[in-house]
């Protein structure tokens, strides 16, 4: 589903990813983890190409990409990101339209679905995210924990191949993060593909497959819950997680 080669990025003299591999099979979720400044984020907006990589390659979802796309490379860009979705920090929902018209404005300008067939599935996956009775809502009348169920369901919507999370739940008080959460361990047990940049420890060691520790540009460990958070080989991942206990 996902491999990636030697995957570097600098800004200017700075290394902020250096010669990362790895390889994500379909349905796992990969928690990525570790200390600030790592290259956690930048590594997943590589995968989607929001940022460019100086040297390596990546293949997602059907897709191979490499250093230097550009103009000629649009459509194919295009076409893998309908099938890669993307969830931010900040929900990014446009404040005019209505709950259901953000979910399914993507499907019906990229896909050219016809209004009642897009409205159908964007009512099911508000259902899905359990605010099928917010639909007509607006963003600003949604709480922040609503507000990004809203962006998970959207992003669903292109009925993407691989999810892609950048700390979806560290702008949501204790409450709000559970309701996200909770949406996002189903999307797991469905076995959704997903990659997710994320403080959450009870994440990491309950819902994900593998954790990621990612530690100056570089995956200082990957291995099951089990090994990774509960006994770390590593000194920068027993740090890390000994700084998270306390």
């Amino acid at each position: 589903m996902i491999s990636v080669r030697t995957l570097s990025k600098r800004h200017g003299d700075r290394k902020v990813l250096e010669g990362v591999s790895a390889d994500v099979a379909k349905g796992e979720t990969i928690a990525i983890v570790g200390p600030s400044g790592g290259g956690k984020s930048t590594l997943l907006r590589c995968l989607n190409y929001l940022e460019t990589f100086d040297e390596g390659s990546v293949e997602i979802a059907g897709f191979k990409l490499r250093p230097n796309m550009g103009r000629a490379d649009a459509q194919q860009l295009r076409d893998m990101r309908a099938r890669v979705g993307m969830v931010f920090q900040q929900f990014n929902l446009f404040p005019h339209l209505s709950a259901l018209d953000n979910i399914t404005l993507a499907p019906r300008i990229v896909k050219r679905e016809i209004k009642e067939k897009a409205q159908e599935r964007a009512l099911e996956l508000l259902a899905k995210v359990g605010l099928r009775d917010r639909a007509g809502a607006y963003p600003h009348e949604l709480s922040g924990g609503q507000q990004q169920r809203i962006a998970i369901a959207r992003a669903l919507a292109q009925q993407p191949d691989v999810m892609l999370f950048d700390e979806p739940t560290s702008a949501l008080d204790p409450e709000m993060r559970d309701d996200v959460m909770e949406v996002m361990k189903d999307l797991a047990k469905g076995g959704m593909t997903m990659l997710v940049v994320t403080h959450e420890m009870q994440f990491a060691h309950d819902i994900a497959s593998r954790v990621w520790v990612i530690d100056k540009g570089t995956i200082a460990e990957d291995g099951p819950p089990s090994q990774v958070v509960d006994a770390p080989k590593t000194e920068v991942a027993r740090e890390f997680f000994g700084r998270i206990r306390k």
